[in-house]
């Protein structure tokens, strides 16, 4: 039985230029709406932790 293709498969990427234009006149209708862009400066995260810590139980271990 031959393999169904996926969906994905099918559609065609866009092509570089395209998304840059894209992109481009998205950030203009950004800038014209009132927006702002923050530059972050290098080495500096732009997102603040604001959860704990990233630890995984594995199992159920009784707590003390």
């Amino acid at each position: 039985m031959a393999k169904k293709p996926s969906s994905s498969s099918n559609r065609k990427q866009a092509a570089p230029l395209e998304t840059s234009a894209s992109i481009e006149e998205q950030v203009k209708a950004f800038l014209a709406g009132g927006g702002e862009i923050e530059q972050v400066p290098k080495g500096v995260s732009g997102q603040t932790n604001t959860s704990g810590p990233k630890h995984i139980t594995l199992g159920k271990k009784p707590r003390a």
